[in-house]
């Protein structure tokens, strides 16, 4: 069971709709070092290439490692170091961090046919993010996490509380992230 490469962070912070607005202010407290995965899909494709120019300055002001989620050409078009999304969108284009998401063991395998240098995997407790979906708990995720080829991130109900349940793991949080309280 691996935890997080030594090379990328241990904490994780995602970007979602539903908490845009604090999203900076989550940046900036997040601890030095830490991770950011800028989704923001919502934003029609000029918007979201600005602001993720402007988290991309903040981040390194921070010491943050800037992801965007998308495929590694369009990461590396934007200059980021790092792509996030889904193994098919990945498994081609420019070297760089890659980071895929991962829901079962088939597509922990399909992640590591893509090259990933880590596995988000998810969702590990209930989310808001995805009410209702199927959920790992700590020990299937443990178990499945024993089996991948590359460093899991742990993803979905990740908070301070929580990540002490599920071990040494890196993980990654929204809600867990942005709140007054995190």
């Amino acid at each position: 069971m691996r935890s997080c490469h030594p090379d990328l962070p241990r904490l994780w912070l995602v970007s979602d709709a539903r908490t845009d607005r604090v999203f900076e202010a989550a940046i900036r407290r997040l601890p030095r070092g830490s991770g950011v995965i800028f989704r923001h899909y919502h934003l029609p494709p000029p918007e979201r290439a600005a602001r993720f120019a402007r988290v991309q300055r903040l981040c390194r002001r921070h010491g943050h490692l800037a992801v965007l989620a998308g495929s590694a050409r369009q990461a590396r078009r934007a200059g980021a170091m790092a792509a996030y999304g889904a193994p098919t969108q990945l498994a081609r284009g420019p070297a760089l961090v890659r980071l895929v998401t991962a829901h079962s063991l088939a597509e922990i395998a399909a992640a590591g046919r893509a090259r990933a240098d880590a596995i988000l995997l998810s969702p590990v407790f209930p989310t808001h993010s995805h009410p209702g979906a199927r959920l790992l708990g700590g020990l299937r995720f443990r178990l499945l996490a024993a089996h991948s080829p590359v460093p899991i991130i742990a993803l979905g109900g990740m908070n301070p509380r929580t990540a002490k349940r599920i071990g040494g793991f890196a993980w990654a949080a929204i809600d867990g992230l942005t709140s007054s309280r995190a």
